[in-house]
């Protein structure tokens, strides 16, 4: 259940202004997103790969509409649990679901951007073939950021204010001066593969707007959130678009898309390189480490407050509802952190990075059914929330046929994961001395 509007804000200190909110949302979605996925983007699209990335904003801003008309609504810190418990008050194992999923998508994101952080990492220090200091990058900068989020909500939103702008700092220096290097030639013809090869693309480098959504776990400690909310879900999809563009224009505009696809997932290190020399591939390095970094604190903060109010709405254990003196629940934080670092240790992250993108669209689309049952309610307009989902059936059509197309294996274990996550829901809903 929601909790009152009133009171809700109350709780813990209202710690988090606008800036904040701002912060955990770009720093959700430049994560490890657009360090590996440049190349992808590429790959498919060629020359439009700019465009595909502006289609993944609009996407992330029409399932943005529905996250912050609900988050009003119903103030709480279990955000897509909450709404479509809501909306489903007949059906408690939908929004079962839809938690585990999300909390199961939440460990493999962290699993994928304390991977990107170590292999960064390991590559700055000269030594990218060596999986050990990789690992043990990985692993350190998962507990960091556990200790930080232990420490409590005003610890982790200044970590995330002063990560964060850093970071947006040196993509905006690193893009300032690639534009001055832009090679005209190497950007025509923009629709170079189609217009069908932009869609697709767009589909698949959706995975880079993960993260807005985890503003609306920290609904409760924000302060006056009826305007600080929408603000910061919008200003925050807005900011990492234009990043985003940006540094998609200046890619291509100074490497060939032969030399793109062939960087993968250091496509963007590799642009860098004609544009500062090997500054500029130094300085990308330490923009991938702050950008994994604030993703982890971001992520790590607001899954924990989802496990922690579904575990009080007994739909995880009870244990993950356990809060310190500072409001912080520990033991949600704790195990995030653990089971993320074991998927990291494993390294095998390419089903679950497939995952974790498909889990938040699919996420989306049902917290948008949400608001369209629940619209009197959030004073929504239907049409907007209608076009939103057509949007985002779409994109998971899309992502479909291409998994189906370059990896079965990927969609098999996928299909796989979604039918574990739907078997713990419902034998965790029949185990009554578990949820008391």
């Amino acid at each position: 259940m929601a909790k009152n509007p009133e009171t809700a804000t109350q709780h813990g200190g209202k710690a988090l202004g606008l800036f904040e909110l701002i912060a955990m949302g770009v720093g959700g979605m430049i994560g490890g997103g657009i360090f590996s996925v440049l190349g992808l983007a590429v790959d498919i699209s060629g020359h439009g790969a700019p465009a595909a990335f502006a289609i993944g904003s609009l996407i992330a801003l029409a399932a943005g509409y529905s996250y912050v008309r609900l988050a009003l609504a119903f103030r709480s810190d279990g955000a897509s649990f909450t709404y479509l418990e809501r909306a489903f008050p007949g059906h408690p194992n939908i929004a079962g679901v839809a938690g585990w999923t999300v909390v199961v998508g939440y460990v493999g994101t962290l699993a994928l951007y304390a991977f990107t952080f170590g292999a960064y990492g390991a590559d700055l220090l000269g030594r990218p073939d060596f999986p050990v200091l990789r690992m043990a990058l990985s692993a350190a900068v998962l507990v960091f950021f556990m200790l930080v989020n232990l420490s409590g909500t005003r610890a982790a939103g200044r970590a995330e204010d002063l990560v964060v702008y850093a970071k947006i700092l040196l993509l905006g220096v690193f893009a300032t001066a690639g534009f001055m290097t832009i090679r005209p030639d190497y950007l025509r013809p923009v629709l170079d593969k189609g217009v069908s090869s932009v869609f697709m693309a767009g589909a698949l480098i959706f995975v880079a707007y993960e993260g807005f959504q985890l503003i609306t776990n920290a609904v409760c400690e924000t302060r006056k959130p009826q305007r600080n909310v929408p603000r910061g879900i919008y200003g925050s999809i807005v900011i990492t678009s234009l990043i985003y563009i940006a540094l998609a224009i200046v890619g291509i505009g100074n490497l060939t898309v032969p030399e793109l696809i062939a960087a993968e997932e250091y496509a963007l290190a590799a642009a860098a390189r004609p544009v500062l020399g090997e500054a500029g591939t130094v300085l990308v390095a330490l923009a991938a480490l702050l950008a994994t970094s604030s993703a982890i604190n971001a992520t790590a903060f607001g899954a924990a407050r989802m496990m922690a109010e579904m575990a009080r709405e007994a739909r995880m254990p009870r244990a993950f509802s356990f809060r310190r003196g500072n409001d912080v629940p520990w033991v949600a934080v704790v195990v995030l952190t653990g089971l993320a670092l074991g998927f990291t240790l494993a390294g095998g992250l390419e089903v679950i990075a497939a995952f974790s993108s498909m889990t938040f669209l699919l996420v989306s689309i049902g917290v948008s059914i949400a608001n369209f049952r629940l619209r009197a309610r959030t004073q929504s307009r239907a049409g907007l929330i209608v076009l939103g989902l057509v949007l985002m059936v779409v994109t998971v059509l899309l992502l479909i046929v291409h998994l189906w197309q370059s990896s079965p294996a990927a969609l098999v274990w996928i299909a796989v994961i979604y039918g574990a996550v739907v078997m713990m829901e419902l034998l965790f809903s029949k185990r009554a001395p578990m949820r008391r």
